[in-house]
């Protein structure tokens, strides 16, 4: 992939997130990777969504080192680096402070499976991390946060489960590439929604059954999925 097409792609998922909602002010970042070439684009720090442009994103190699842009990169780089080193799967993340995951990530509390439209995106419920130490915060905490995330995540799929939420702090996404991971974010906050109505409801709702959602799952992601059209 050239370049300038990574920077449009990660500006374009930058935006969305803007567009659906998923951010106030400065407070998210999308990414995306070039992987054949070893090339991250990411939004720049602090820079608000009405000023981004392609030509704003910041290109760095999978060390962290910027090899083209004027501005610094999102200060959650290091977090994003974590991800693709450890995951070859992956091709794009997103972190947002959208409201209702981040309440579920603020109370430490994972967001339940519930119902089938969460299980037709992600196998089984979100899961939160482990509150970080006083040492992992405070010497190298960005680069920390993704070790946590990874060790949450553990040998679970890239693609069974596809967000996570950090404790105390927020939901991060990913996927095969920046549009993905946008769009699990969004997903994402829609479910985290779902749940806490639901819950307020009927508190003591449990999880869907677990051959609900594995055909739920399945159908979309699974060997033998069948929902939608084949790719061309």
């Amino acid at each position: 992939m050239q370049a300038d097409k990574l920077r449009n792609e990660v500006c374009t998922a930058n935006l969305e997130l803007a567009r659906r909602g998923l951010v106030t002010y400065t407070w998210g970042n999308v990414s995306g990777l070039d992987r054949e070439r070893g090339i991250v684009a990411i939004k720049p720090s602090g820079v608000s969504y009405d000023r981004l442009t392609p030509e704003t994103m910041v290109l760095l190699n999978l060390e962290g080192d910027v090899i083209e842009g004027t501005l610094n990169p999102s200060s959650d780089t290091p977090t994003h680096m974590a991800l693709y080193r450890a995951r070859p799967d992956i091709g794009g993340v997103a972190h947002t402070h959208s409201t209702y995951a981040t309440a579920f990530a603020q109370a430490c509390t994972p967001i339940p499976c519930l119902g089938t439209t969460h299980a037709d995106h992600f196998h089984g419920g979100i899961p939160v991390t482990r509150r970080m130490t006083e040492e992992e915060v405070t010497d190298n905490y960005e680069a920390n946060t993704g070790r946590v995330i990874l060790e949450t995540l553990d040998n679970q799929s890239s693609i069974d489960m596809p967000a996570i939420l950090v404790a105390n702090h927020g939901p991060f996404s990913w996927g095969k590439d920046c549009q993905a991971a946008v769009k699990n974010s969004v997903v994402l906050e829609s479910v985290a929604l779902m749940a806490f109505l639901t819950r307020n409801l009927s508190p003591e709702q449990g999880a869907i059954p677990r051959y609900l959602l594995d055909r739920h799952f399945g159908r979309k992601h699974g060997p033998t999925a069948y929902y939608g059209q084949p790719e061309a």
